[in-house]
């Protein structure tokens, strides 16, 4: 069975007591993302994105910028579990989604969900940015007290 940490747990910002358990951040260069959807198109985006995501950045009109953004945004989330794309976590145990205000939600399967659990996370808080040359990403771990 697979573990996942429901989207109305992990991206909630209902203001309560937590502690920090992780925090991360990365930048990526748009014209790296775009290279790389040129050189390897779909073999990249089914590695690393999931269904949802592609979906979502395809119906961009600059979806490189928005592909660089969730690519910044799982390399945040996974640097701040502590393990980086390893102890089991993959590309698409991270997912981003956008919640109904537009804001980005986080959603952790498999190894990720594991880890998470494991480190008592009951809420991510994620924040995004982009230009046409670079995207960022925040991510914040949090544990209800």
């Amino acid at each position: 069975m697979e573990s996942e940490i429901s989207p109305d747990l992990v991206s909630s910002n209902v203001r309560r007591p937590a502690l920090a358990v992780g925090v991360g951040i990365d930048l990526v260069e748009v014209d790296r993302i775009h290279s790389l959807l040129e050189k390897n198109g779909e073999r990249f985006k089914h590695r690393v994105f999931t269904a949802g995501e592609i979906e979502y950045c395809d119906s961009c009109a600059e979806s490189a910028m928005h592909y660089a953004a969730r690519f910044a945004a799982k390399e945040a989330v996974a640097k701040a579990l502590g393990t980086g794309f390893a102890e089991g976590v993959g590309w698409a145990d991270i997912e981003v989604m956008r919640g109904g205000s537009g804001a980005p939600t986080v959603v952790l399967h498999g190894g990720a969900a594991r880890v998470a659990a494991q480190a008592g996370v009951t809420r991510v808080l994620l924040s995004l940015t982009h230009t046409r040359t670079t995207a960022g990403a925040s991510a914040l771990l949090l544990s209800d007290i």
